[in-house]
């Protein structure tokens, strides 16, 4: 913007800030660097997240989600997650607005859970699919990670024992020339992915895999399952059918 005006770019950020924005005079400056609330964006049906937004950072963000994602989307933003100073803020919203709220959509933390039921007591809760499904790959994600750590305690074990022999070692590789260890830790992008979406070195690399790891392939197989459910539920009965169908086979494995 300063580029394009021709004037310097921070004089122009601090001029904005001190005399064009009325940011002086923001009722919520006291406290903006700790907790935003907007009760105007309210509707019928939330979201509340936690997200790192700067150096690592969490905060708590309730958004509206008839907004999707334009004017009117913030509800409230607060700096961490500690449940009490952050239902002590949002009871300060009139109970008649905050029971509007019909529906609110969080994860599977506790934390998220207690503040939507003291704060929204009318709201029924809704886990997000992705939390659940993120659940699932990183269940996968940690079966591939104690192979690939039994993988480098093996190699370590023929590289001493190689030593004591004074041979050469040279790991064993695959098809695809991946040792078994490089084939552990290459695979960790292809299990977050669906089969269709694979290369044509993945789907090559995949094969090895599941051949060598048949409860690697397993797992993967159940997270498609609930991939799929979700993708392709026709109806909430038909959709409850098949996840408790596939929640049986979870016990089972």
């Amino acid at each position: 913007m300063g580029a394009f005006y021709g004037v310097n770019g921070k004089k122009l950020q601090r001029q904005y800030k001190d005399y064009l924005s009325d940011f002086k005079e923001w009722d919520q400056k006291p406290h903006s660097k700790e907790w935003l609330i907007f009760p105007e964006n309210i509707s019928s049906k939330l979201s509340i997240d936690e997200t790192a937004l700067s150096k690592g950072e969490l905060y708590t963000i309730i958004t509206n989600k008839k907004a999707k994602g334009k004017k009117g989307s913030i509800v409230a933003i607060f700096s961490g997650t500690k449940v009490e100073p952050i239902i002590k803020q949002l009871l300060k919203v009139p109970a008649s607005k905050r029971a509007r709220v019909k529906e609110i959509t969080l994860d599977m933390a506790n934390s998220m859970k207690t503040i939507a039921k003291k704060c929204f007591p009318k709201a029924v809760q809704v886990t997000d699919r992705f939390h659940v499904q993120k659940l699932t790959f990183e269940a996968l994600q940690d079966i591939r990670i104690k192979h690939r750590w039994e993988a480098i305690d093996l190699e370590n074990e023929q590289i001493k024992q190689a030593r004591l022999k004074q041979k050469s070692f040279s790991p064993e590789t695959f098809a695809n020339g991946d040792t078994r260890k490089q084939l552990l830790a290459r695979s960790r992008y292809l299990l977050y992915k669906a089969p269709s979406n694979w290369t044509e070195n993945q789907h090559e690399r995949s094969k090895i895999l599941f051949e060598q790891y048949p409860d690697i392939k397993l797992a993967f197989k159940l997270t498609q399952r609930l991939r799929n459910i979700f993708n392709n539920a026709k109806s909430k009965e038909g959709a409850y059918t098949k996840l408790a169908h596939w929640y049986k086979d979870v016990e089972d494995t």
